[in-house]
Parts: C-alpha cells; structure tokens; sequence
C-alpha cells in the first residue's frame, strides 16, 4: 500500500440513502452481534475505557482458515457512495472482509459501520485522519490518532470494538503497534495491494491479485478516497476466481 491521502469524496445524498436500506435489512442481526461483543447498554457506552485482552503486536499477514485462507481488507471508509455497494457486492459473493475505518468517518456515517457489523464483517482503526506520516510524529500524537478512533468506531458501531489496527501506508512503529495490541488490536498488514487508489484500470487490479496471492493472503482494497467504480468491478471478478482456485476467504489472525 503506497502511501496515499485521496479524498474528495462525491454523491453522498444517494449513497447515503443506500446505506440506510442497508442498515434498515440488518438492524436486528447488528443488534444482536453488537450485544454479543460489547454487553448490555450501559457496559457498552464505556467500552473505550474497559480492559480488553491483550494481542500479539507483531504485524498480521496470515489468514485464520488456514494455508487457502484469504482476506479481503478494505480501506479509509465508511464512504457513503461507495460502502453499501461494497457490502453488497460482498454478500452477494458470501464474502466476509475486514473493514478498516478512518475515525473522522466512522463518525459521520455510523449507520454505514452498523450495516458492516450487522453483514457480518470484523471492525479495523485506521487512526483518526489518515497521517500516512504519523510514524515521524510524537507517541503522544501517534497514541491520539489510534486512541480517539477507537473510541469514534466503538461509539459508531454501538458498542463493537475493532480488532485491529492498520497503520496509515503502512506507517506502523514499535510504539503504535504496542499501543494497539495492549488494547486488543492486532497490527494489520497486507500482502497483495491492488494499488486501486492509483485507478489503474480493473484489468490491472485483478492481475495483481492473481500474480500476487501466492506471496500472502491479505488482500487491500478500498471503498473510500475517490472514485471506487474500478474496485467494483475488480472485486466482481476478483471473488468469485479465489473460490474457483480453492481459496476461503477469512479474517486476519488475531
């Protein structure tokens, strides 16, 4: 994953109401999967704040199904345009992906992060704004960007804490990977990028994958920081050639 910071997101007004039908058809399974993680109500409005398991802090690459294990990560959402179209493709496909989130939009779409819990699908921090330089910053900035998206993602989900974390391009130090394991995130990395920020053409994004997935099975694409119609169409072919190979697609080891 190069670094990137893409935005200039669009068509939020009709994404947005895709993402309440969405959420509308999951309610009750997020629900119950939010229960499930976080406990009843009143345990889950101080969720940011209660002890968790600690986790490895060595970076994840390898899949929990094993040697055919592949997981499919998705990057900088939730986007309004772009994620229910995602979730959908997804379901279609019986895929489950790990999702990681930006805070800043965790925050403003946590009807869109409800509709991932609800399909299904793991919770990942991607630090509050996307610093792709925050490995050069202070702990103390490094620790409010993983810190504070936390508590955006939790507080957005209703209670369901992200299993991980990704550094931004890939920005990781031994203090941030530290900081997030002892809050039960593992350091998520990634094996194959299918460099779709760049829009290379669907074409290109599937031969990467194809030539890449021998090499690992964490797999990075993106449903926000532009224009996602080439992830769509990559990911239309791009699922249903792993199960045609043998592959299963899972979550990262944790």
């Amino acid at each position: 994953m190069a670094r990137h910071r893409q935005r200039g997101w669009n068509s939020r007004l009709l994404a947005a109401a895709l993402g309440v039908t969405v959420l509308a058809a999951a309610a009750s399974v997020w629900t119950a999967q939010a229960e499930q993680v976080a406990g009843p109500p009143q345990a889950r409005e101080s969720a940011a704040d209660t002890r968790v398991a600690e986790v490895a802090m060595d970076i994840a690459h390898a899949s929990d199904r094993g040697p055919r294990g592949v997981n499919i990560t998705i990057d900088d959402g939730p986007d309004p345009s772009w994620t229910p179209q995602v979730l959908r493709l997804l379901k279609d496909n019986g895929v489950k992906a790990t999702f990681c989130m930006v805070g800043t939009q965790a925050q403003a779409y946590p009807g869109l992060v409800k509709a991932v819990v609800a399909g299904g699908h793991r919770l990942c921090n991607h630090t509050v704004s996307h610093d792709t330089a925050m490995d050069t910053k202070p702990e103390a900035y490094q620790s409010q960007q993983i810190l504070d998206a936390e508590r955006m993602i939790i507080k957005a989900s209703g209670g369901v804490r992200p299993q991980y974390y990704r550094a931004p391009g890939g920005a990781f130090t031994p203090y941030s990977r530290k900081l997030a394991a002892s809050h039960g995130m593992r350091p998520l990395g990634w094996n194959v990028d299918t460099k779709d920020f760049e829009r290379p053409g669907s074409d290109a994004m599937v031969a990467t994958v194809k030539r890449e997935i021998a090499d690992g099975p964490t797999i990075l694409f993106h449903d926000a920081g532009g224009d996602r119609s080439q992830t769509l169409d990559a990911l239309r072919e791009v699922l249903p050639w792993l199960r045609e190979q043998g592959y299963v697609c899972g979550f990262p080891v944790r």
